[in-house]
């Protein structure tokens, strides 16, 4: 089994920016402003993620949840700690 942190997400496409809007009890609650379509929301949820918790894209997996805002992902080589710390940041 890969290690890494698994992290529930409720994704919101078509939002005026892309930013992290905060969270609601176990699920961290992501606005992009890309469409649903063509994985285009997934690609911006991607790069959202790697950018504020400084990793590359490749440590970030969709585990579950690729046709639906609720999401399930894995993000390797951080502390759930670290996790919550970058996203919850202030951008």
């Amino acid at each position: 089994m890969e290690k890494g942190v698994v992290i529930k997400v409720k994704l919101l496409p078509r939002s005026s920016r892309n930013h992290i809007a905060g969270k609601e009890e176990d699920r961290y609650k992501i606005k992009v402003t890309a469409p649903p379509v063509d994985g285009k929301a997934n690609e911006a949820l991607i790069k959202l993620l790697a950018n504020k918790l400084g990793i590359p894209g490749r440590d970030i997996e969709i585990l579950s949840g690729h046709t639906s805002r609720l999401k399930t992902i894995r993000i390797r080589d951080l502390s759930p700690g670290d996790i919550s710390d970058r996203l919850l940041q202030p951008s």
